[in-house]
Formats: structure tokens, C-alpha cells, sequence
């Protein structure tokens, strides 16, 4: 790889260029995802940053967490169905966002925080 430089004073810098990629919706669980790379695999991250491909690599865990979740639903809402919605909206109500909630837990740690 040959590389260009630039003089500034006494240094020499190399001309480094990140090509930009397409703008990318990002949700919840990319930023989540953002956050713990910067915090906890600084070097993975600022490699993916300056070579481009963080945002695809966010977009990526942002769509296998979406779909993680809806076949998690799914699943826990055949396993513990929930109550009648037109009787009870309340206990309905507590009944899904348990059952997220478990869903959400399995996702961060299965997909988010690897």
C-alpha cells in the first residue's frame, strides 16, 4: 500500500481519506451497540470507524435484533398467552411489556453485548 503525505511545520501526516457511506437509519439497539464498542472494544471500534463500515456493522445489529425480538415475541406469547385485551387492558398491558422485556433481555445479551 503506498501512502501520501502532507508537511505541516516539522511533521509529516498521511493523507487519509474515509470514504463515506451511504446515510443509515440506526434504532435503539445499533446505538446500544455504538455505546458499548466505544466503551469496551475501543480499538475494534475505531478500526471499523476509520475504515468505513461501522454504520453497516450498526444497520447489521439493528435488523438481527429487530427480527431476534419479533421471533421472540412470538414465541413467549404462544408459550404465555396474554388476557383478554377488550376485558382486562391493564393486566394486558403489564402482560406485553413483560413479555418484551424478557424478549429484550435475551436480544442485549445474545446480539448487543457479545
Amino acid at each position: 500500500m503506498q501512502l501520501t503525505y502532507h508537511r505541516k511545520g516539522d511533521y509529516l501526516f498521511p493523507n487519509l481519506t474515509v470514504t463515506e457511506e451511504e446515510p443509515v437509519v440506526i434504532g435503539k439497539y445499533g446505538m446500544l451497540r455504538k455505546t458499548y464498542l466505544k466503551e469496551h472494544h475501543s480499538g475494534w471500534y475505531q478500526s471499523m470507524t476509520l475504515t468505513g463500515k461501522l454504520n453497516r456493522h450498526l444497520a447489521q445489529t439493528e435488523t438481527a435484533a429487530q427480527e431476534r425480538m419479533n421471533v421472540l415475541m412470538e414465541q413467549l406469547l404462544t408459550c404465555y398467552p396474554a388476557p383478554d385485551k377488550r376485558k382486562d387492558q391493564l393486566a394486558w398491558a403489564a402482560h406485553i411489556a413483560n413479555l418484551q422485556a424478557m424478549a429484550e433481555e435475551n436480544v442485549l445479551a445474545e446480539i448487543v453485548y457479545y
